[in-house]
């Protein structure tokens, strides 16, 4: 997958050109070429990773959906990088992103857990 410049920069770069490179040359954020389409099969076979016990969770979720943009890491190598980060010791919790019920059909979720 390629990454271009929100402000046109004319060079396209792979995501490990980008890891640590931050902005682009001409200052603007890096964004995918193109986005992957997601249809409601793969959604259903992600709620099934997710919620897989011992195999799924966060980690295993996350592998899927970074998958989709990062095609220069071998897969192995990336599912390893998702299986030491998401953790419950790195995060402070089993629960990567705590989602709590504020009332019928409200939902919080806890997007600040963890390293920034």
């Amino acid at each position: 997958m390629q990454y271009l410049s929100t402000r046109g920069h004319p060079d396209r770069k792979r995501f490990c050109e980008i890891l640590l490179e931050g902005l682009a040359p001409d200052g603007g954020l890096y964004l995918p070429e193109r986005y992957p389409q997601v249809d409601a099969a793969t959604l259903a076979r992600w709620r099934g990773v997710f919620n897989g016990g011992a195999t799924g969770g966060y980690a295993a979720l996350a592998f899927e959906v970074l998958s989709l943009y990062i095609d220069d890491i071998p897969a192995a190598d990336l599912k390893a990088l998702c299986d030491k980060t998401y953790t419950e010791t790195v995060y402070g919790t089993a629960a990567i992103v705590p989602l709590k019920k504020l009332e019928h059909g409200l939902y919080l979720e806890a997007l600040s857990n963890g390293p920034t």
